[in-house]
């Protein structure tokens, strides 16, 4: 729809023969979910934004602040670390998640504060000694 609405038209009146219009070129007829209603949510409140909450769950999309994302990366590492194959991949793995955790605390990016330090790789490698024995 490229066509604009003329100057002294109501909106409403515009856009109801925009939709008429295109009913009667058949634009509706074959729309996926035609005749169905929408699927309802688990919970009862309305939230306007509940399609791109859908969307974004179907395409396995989140949206965090920086430091919350950043720190989700370095609990995954951390856990990473302690399942590595060797020693050398473990220090690898906590080496790079240091480095992004350096590289937060020295330029904060706006939301909430990181509220980490690095971790300190001979301790991580240490446990990740004690865990492979044990097993």
């Amino acid at each position: 729809m490229t066509e604009r609405k003329p100057p002294g038209v109501a909106w409403e009146s515009w856009v109801d023969k925009q939709i008429r219009d295109a009913e009667a070129r058949g634009e509706f007829t074959q729309l996926s979910g035609a005749g169905k209603p929408l699927p309802a949510g688990t919970d009862t409140t309305y939230d306007e934004l509940w399609w791109i909450k859908q969307k974004m769950a179907r395409e396995g999309l989140s949206v965090l602040p920086p430091t919350l994302a950043l720190r989700k990366e370095a609990e995954d590492a951390l856990t990473a670390a302690y399942a590595a194959p060797s020693e050398r991949i473990a220090r690898k793995i906590v080496t790079d998640v240091n480095v992004k955790i350096r590289d937060m605390m020295f330029k904060p990016p706006p939301g909430p504060p990181l509220g980490m330090k690095p971790y300190d790789v001979e301790e991580v490698v240490r446990e990740w000694r004690e865990r492979r024995s044990a097993s």
